[in-house]
Protein backbone atom coordinates (compact mmCIF):
# COMPACT_ATOMS: atom_id res chain seq x y z
CA UNK A 1 0.00 0.00 0.00
CA UNK A 2 3.12 2.68 0.63
CA UNK A 3 4.29 1.72 -2.68
CA UNK A 4 1.08 2.24 -4.34
CA UNK A 5 0.63 5.79 -2.64
CA UNK A 6 3.92 6.84 -3.58
CA UNK A 7 3.24 6.17 -7.12
CA UNK A 8 -0.08 7.63 -7.23
CA UNK A 9 0.94 10.61 -5.68
CA UNK A 10 4.46 11.40 -6.17
CA UNK A 11 2.97 10.67 -10.00
CA UNK A 12 0.34 13.49 -9.09
CA UNK A 13 2.92 15.79 -8.09
CA UNK A 14 5.29 15.43 -10.62
CA UNK A 15 2.47 16.06 -12.79
CA UNK A 16 1.92 19.23 -11.53
CA UNK A 17 5.24 20.78 -11.44
CA UNK A 18 5.75 19.83 -14.92
CA UNK A 19 2.49 19.99 -16.43
CA UNK A 20 0.52 22.27 -13.97
CA UNK A 21 -1.71 24.13 -16.90
CA UNK A 22 -3.08 20.77 -18.09
CA UNK A 23 -3.49 19.03 -14.37
CA UNK A 24 -5.16 22.52 -13.67
CA UNK A 25 -8.25 21.54 -16.55
CA UNK A 26 -8.08 17.58 -15.89
CA UNK A 27 -8.56 17.33 -12.62
CA UNK A 28 -12.47 17.38 -11.13
CA UNK A 29 -12.98 20.38 -9.23
CA UNK A 30 -9.99 22.28 -9.53
CA UNK A 31 -11.02 24.66 -11.91
CA UNK A 32 -14.12 25.63 -9.48
CA UNK A 33 -11.48 26.84 -6.97
CA UNK A 34 -10.88 30.06 -9.24
CA UNK A 35 -8.29 31.05 -12.29
CA UNK A 36 -5.21 28.74 -12.86
CA UNK A 37 -2.23 29.81 -10.03
CA UNK A 38 1.27 28.33 -11.92
CA UNK A 39 2.87 28.83 -8.65
CA UNK A 40 0.14 27.79 -6.11
CA UNK A 41 -0.50 24.42 -8.36
CA UNK A 42 3.68 24.23 -8.32
CA UNK A 43 3.91 24.61 -4.58
CA UNK A 44 1.05 21.73 -4.03
CA UNK A 45 3.21 19.29 -6.67
CA UNK A 46 5.91 20.07 -4.46
CA UNK A 47 3.93 18.32 -1.22
CA UNK A 48 2.67 15.65 -3.15
CA UNK A 49 6.41 15.30 -4.65
CA UNK A 50 7.62 14.73 -1.42
CA UNK A 51 4.79 12.38 -0.15
CA UNK A 52 5.49 10.08 -2.54
CA UNK A 53 9.32 10.37 -1.58
CA UNK A 54 8.27 9.71 1.99
CA UNK A 55 5.87 6.41 1.15
CA UNK A 56 8.62 4.79 -1.12
CA UNK A 57 11.35 5.28 1.30
CA UNK A 58 8.64 3.63 4.10
CA UNK A 59 7.88 1.01 0.85
CA UNK A 60 11.60 0.23 0.28
CA UNK A 61 13.65 0.67 3.54
CA UNK A 62 10.95 1.05 6.17
CA UNK A 63 13.00 2.44 9.28
CA UNK A 64 12.26 4.60 12.23
CA UNK A 65 13.52 7.40 9.93
CA UNK A 66 11.44 6.44 7.18
CA UNK A 67 8.48 5.87 9.24
CA UNK A 68 8.91 9.79 10.49
CA UNK A 69 8.70 10.49 6.74
CA UNK A 70 5.80 8.57 6.50
CA UNK A 71 4.39 10.44 9.07
CA UNK A 72 5.17 13.95 8.18
CA UNK A 73 3.73 13.57 4.64
CA UNK A 74 0.60 11.60 6.29
CA UNK A 75 0.04 15.21 8.05
CA UNK A 76 0.28 16.99 5.37
CA UNK A 77 -2.32 14.62 3.64
CA UNK A 78 -4.60 14.90 6.66
CA UNK A 79 -4.28 18.47 7.05
CA UNK A 80 -5.20 19.17 3.18
CA UNK A 81 -8.39 15.99 3.77
CA UNK A 82 -9.91 18.47 6.53
CA UNK A 83 -9.52 21.54 4.76
CA UNK A 84 -11.94 20.00 2.33
CA UNK A 85 -13.94 18.45 4.58
CA UNK A 86 -13.94 21.99 6.11
CA UNK A 87 -14.76 23.81 2.93
CA UNK A 88 -17.10 21.60 2.42
CA UNK A 89 -19.69 21.78 5.70
CA UNK A 90 -22.48 24.60 5.04
CA UNK A 91 -21.41 24.93 0.96
CA UNK A 92 -24.38 24.60 -1.37
CA UNK A 93 -22.64 21.76 -2.59
CA UNK A 94 -20.81 20.03 0.04
CA UNK A 95 -22.07 16.77 -0.04
CA UNK A 96 -21.26 16.66 -4.03
CA UNK A 97 -17.85 18.27 -3.00
CA UNK A 98 -17.12 16.02 -1.15
CA UNK A 99 -17.92 12.65 -3.28
CA UNK A 100 -15.85 15.02 -5.87
CA UNK A 101 -12.74 14.93 -3.65
CA UNK A 102 -13.28 11.81 -1.74
CA UNK A 103 -11.21 9.25 -3.77
CA UNK A 104 -7.98 11.72 -4.56
CA UNK A 105 -8.08 13.43 -1.42
CA UNK A 106 -10.03 12.00 1.29
CA UNK A 107 -8.96 8.21 1.17
CA UNK A 108 -5.59 8.70 0.58
CA UNK A 109 -5.11 10.72 3.86
CA UNK A 110 -7.20 7.60 5.44
CA UNK A 111 -5.25 5.26 3.86
CA UNK A 112 -1.85 6.69 4.81
CA UNK A 113 -2.96 6.96 8.29
CA UNK A 114 -3.59 3.49 8.17
CA UNK A 115 -0.29 2.59 6.82
CA UNK A 116 1.64 4.89 9.60
CA UNK A 117 -0.50 4.29 12.46
CA UNK A 118 0.39 0.95 13.10
CA UNK A 119 3.88 1.49 12.10
CA UNK A 120 4.60 4.39 14.75
CA UNK A 121 2.89 1.95 17.46
CA UNK A 122 4.82 -1.21 16.97
CA UNK A 123 8.50 0.54 16.40
CA UNK A 124 8.09 2.63 19.61
CA UNK A 125 6.99 0.02 21.75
Amino acid sequence: MAALIALALGANGLVMLVAGRWWYGAVPGVTETGPFNPHFVKDIGAAYAVVGVAFAWLALRPSRTAIGAGAAATLFLALHALIHLTDAIGAPAGLADLARDFPAVILPALVAIWIVWPLKETRHA
